[in-house]
């Protein structure tokens, strides 16, 4: 696996840097705001772009925008100290693949491999911050068990941790989630997190 690095504070580029090299990752690049992280993106296309949302001149959301736009495959894993909803529901829509808070240093590998993995990934300060209010928020046409499942897919598990936590089969699980899909009228697991999270926050499409 090979990424890029993008954030405006030059320390926490190199503590990045010692963890992810640490763990076995090729840093291709470093970047510190968002123009540098779009022309970085397009001269290397790492399999995933680690990058800070404040920024000066043109911020992570707004380059995450501009990179999606030019390839809407790539990986965007945002870093924050921010834990802001706008940012999240923002980041959701456009197609990154998670969000997590810089102080979680022991959880940023384990996300990096999560999203190169094909999950989305959001801190548990995020989704922990969500779920108080979520429930009384949101009118859905789904089962108890649908709609637990529902918040563990926006949490960024996959089947088999999503059947370890509610204590069933991955088979039932995914068939739980062929059955939201079509209920839903949606593609996919991806587009089912974004449904819950345009939902928890009133947007419309």
């Amino acid at each position: 696996m090979n990424i890029i690095i993008i954030d405006d504070d030059p320390l926490v580029v190199e503590s990045l840097k010692t963890i992810i090299n640490a763990n076995g990752i090729d840093i291709l690049a470093v970047g510190y705001d968002g123009p540098q992280a779009i022309k970085l993106y397009n001269r290397h296309k790492p399999d995933l772009i680690l990058m800070d949302i404040r920024m000066e001149e043109m911020n992570g959301i707004e380059a995450s925008k501009e990179i999606l736009k030019a390839d809407p495959y790539a990986k965007i894993l945002l870093l924050t100290t921010f834990q802001d909803d706008e940012y999240i529901l923002s980041a959701l829509s456009l197609g990154c693949k998670g969000y997590i808070l810089k102080q979680n240093i022991k959880g940023i590998f384990p996300a990096i491999n999560a999203v190169h993995s094909g999950n989305l990934v959001f801190d548990s300060k995020i989704v922990k911050n969500i779920k108080r209010y979520t429930e009384k928020d949101i009118d859905l046409e789904l089962s108890d068990r649908e709609f637990d499942i529902l918040l563990l897919v926006a949490e960024g598990l996959n089947n088999k941790e999503i059947a370890e936590r509610l204590y069933l089969s991955e088979g039932t699980v995914r068939n739980y989630i062929s059955n939201m899909l079509e209920k839903l009228s949606l593609r996919d697991r991806t587009q089912l997190a974004i449904y819950y999270y345009k939902l928890k926050f009133g947007v419309d499409e």
